[in-house]
């Protein structure tokens, strides 16, 4: 090819590539467009919806999705006992508890989760007063500078009275409480909570009983591992709760367990079950209704708690939720129910009916269509497990092998689920990939066995997991070239994107998202090291060795791969030295990197600017790498 010619096909690759960045630039804005929800809540006497949307606004309507209205700027509905009154917290700069138009607080902090008593009178909540930021260790972290000090800002249970306004506290100031629970008399409430931080200790949470007029707690049971979700009886007489390996507080999966409330064992109602139980609410004294990941699918099931047995009242491929993990919202009846339905082609929105029998409520979301195939549920052997994982296919096929990337979810307590693709997913099969999304040992969907199968193992069995899985992609799909693999993810997917390239060389190119890549460092730079004691057996002082095992820095001398290394500035989950450490690891061994930090960024990436900055650059570097 003559000089000449060769300038002119250069010319023109770039301008075609000024123009997919600028059809990237609207299809990401387009995906952006997404209306998302946080919350669906239906009345007890299943007559009306509430649903709280992240942007800040909270919609009620009737259950057919007539008399909509929009209460702005509010968040987290709660009916009263009643049907007759929704409480939402509403508020520019500080939220505050309201019924319509009357305000029932005037305090400074974070107020979250309010749940009315049963009987109607009060109000309770969640209450940092005078908090300094959001709850919870996903925001960016407070700068640490000058004398450094553990600051500890205490989540409490406040009450207030609907009539008077009356607030008081009714837990210690000593107590970190996360999610709370109303006995039927309205006299008690159970409570998940620990001293110290909040963001640290919730892997070392007891339930508590609450005596309310007292304002006194009392010890209810001491798990064996992570809690969530606790619940009372109909009849006042026990707790159901969720028991298992959570790796992230709201990250819920487990064994669903019930314990007196005047003390003895906890039992444990679904010992075995190859699900994970991910939310539960009594249906009556005998009966529970809970959610359930079954392999990576969504499913509600009933279970008599004297017996045992279970029957399913739903199970279906694609994703319901009512508040971030998969179940329902119940009314009295225990069976008319509010979801949030969202599948891979199908951007979500509310639902209510009978349980699988629910029409649409709102049609927030439907002008965006997805331009992707439909993602195909791959199970494959490994180890002798039953793994199972999505794969999202580019929108047509074509004669020629497309590279995969597989997307490693974070965690590692979680799951990849068939739910409408995060903009990264879509504008990666936007440019030809397969993406897969594995569900290794260590995440939820086959029960407990599977989600504890990665303790002391973090990186040998769930990499060999989803090696497997690749090759599982390209013996269902001809077109998928297993040869040109490429690997990502944030959290714990980012911590495996560090350590996959360190271990074999079958990834061409390597994006990590908020990764560790040493995990005897990461102990004490971290806000969280409690999580890690029941994933490393014991604390970093106490056994380096199980530490050194699973870091990436240990075999960094193997890594040929080039990587990319994002993170935020000031994430305290997986904090910004973690990534600086790995980066200059491979940059002084000559391996292709690179490093960007994200300003005043936590462990979730917030705003806007940066998001798009992070899928330009995900693309860019898989395409310079894998095409």
């Amino acid at each position: 090819m003559t000089r000449t010619a060769i300038v002119a096909v250069l010319a023109v690759f770039f301008a075609s590539a000024a123009v997919a960045q600028q059809s990237d630039d609207q299809f990401l804005d387009e995906l952006y467009s997404l209306r998302e929800f946080e919350q669906v809540t239906i009345s007890p006497d299943g007559h009306k919806v509430a649903w709280a949307e992240r942007a800040g606004n909270v919609g009620v309507a009737d259950v057919d999705g007539s008399n909509r209205k929009t209460i702005a700027g509010a968040a987290s509905p709660a009916w009263s006992p009643d049907s007759r009154r929704l409480a939402v917290l509403a508020g520019k700069e500080q939220k505050q508890l309201r019924i319509g138009d009357t305000m029932l607080t005037n305090v400074k902090g974070f107020l979250d989760e309010p749940r009315w008593s049963p009987d109607g009178k009060s109000i309770a909540f969640l209450f940092i007063e005078n908090a300094g930021r959001e709850a919870g260790p996903l925001v960016a972290m407070s700068r640490a500078i000058g004398v450094i000090s553990e600051t500890i800002e205490e989540q409490r249970i406040a009450v207030v009275d609907v009539a008077t306004k009356k607030l008081r506290f009714v837990t210690p100031a000593d107590m970190y409480v996360y999610h709370f629970d109303w006995s039927p008399d309205s006299r008690q409430i159970v409570a998940e909570a620990a001293p110290g931080s909040g963001d640290n200790n919730y892997w070392v949470a007891k339930l508590h009983v609450v005596d309310v007029a007292a304002a006194t707690m009392r010890p209810l049971y001491t798990p064996k591992l992570q809690i969530a979700s606790p619940s009372w009886s109909p009849d006042g007489k026990s707790v159901a709760f969720i028991e298992g390996l959570m790796s992230d507080e709201g990250s819920t999966g487990g064994d669903l367990m019930v314990v007196d409330v005047a003390g003895g064992a906890a039992r444990n109602l679904t010992p075995e079950i190859k699900a994970s139980v991910t939310s539960l609410a009594w249906s009556d004294a005998n009966h529970v209704t809970f959610g359930e990941n079954v392999s990576g699918e969504s499913a509600l099931a009933r279970i008599d708690v004297r017996s045992g047995a279970i029957e399913t009242l739903w199970h279906g491929a694609e994703t319901i939720t009512s508040q971030f993990v998969i179940g329902a919202s119940l009314a009295s009846d225990g069976v008319t129910s509010a979801v949030i339905r969202s599948s891979g082609t199908h951007p979500p929105e509310v639902w209510a009916g009978a349980i699988g029998k629910w029409t649409r409520v709102t049609n927030l979301n439907e002008k965006l269509v997805a331009s992707w195939g439909e993602p195909q549920s791959l199970h494959w052997k490994s180890d002798g497990f039953d793994v199972q994982g999505w794969l999202l296919t580019p929108p047509t096929t074509r004669s020629s092998p497309r590279p995969i990337i597989v997307w490693v979810h974070g965690g590692p307590a979680a799951a990849a689920l068939n739910r409408w693709p995060i903009e990264y997913a879509a504008l990666l099969v936007r440019h030809g990939y397969y993406v897969l999304f594995p569900n290794p040992r260590g995440s939820y969907g086959a029960g407990e066995r599977f989600t504890q199968a990665n303790v002391k193992d973090f990186g040998y069995g769930d990499l060999r997991d989803m090696i497997a899985g690749i090759d599982a992609a390209a013996a269902l799909d001809p077109h998928v070239d297993a040869s040109r693999a490429g690997i990502w993810g944030w959290s714990y997917g980012g911590f495996m994107s560090m350590f996959a390239v360190t271990q074999t060389n079958r990834f061409k190119a390597s994006v990590a998202g908020a990764g560790i890549a040493n995990w005897q460092s990461y102990y004490g730079e971290n806000d969280i090291d409690q999580w890690m004691i029941p994933y490393f057996g014991a604390s970093v002082y106490d056994d380096p060795a199980q530490y050194a095992k699973a870091s990436a820095i240990t075999f960094i001398k193997n890594a040929k791969t080039p990587t990319l290394v994002l993170v935020g500035e000031r994430d305290g989950e997986c904090p910004a030295p973690q990534s600086f450490e790995f980066w200059h690891a491979l940059k002084s061994l000559g391996v292709p990197a690179e490093l960007v930090v994200y300003a005043d960024e936590g462990h979730r990436i917030a705003q806007p600017k940066h998001k798009r900055d992070i899928g330009r650059r995900l693309v860019g570097w898989f395409d310079k790498y894998l095409k």
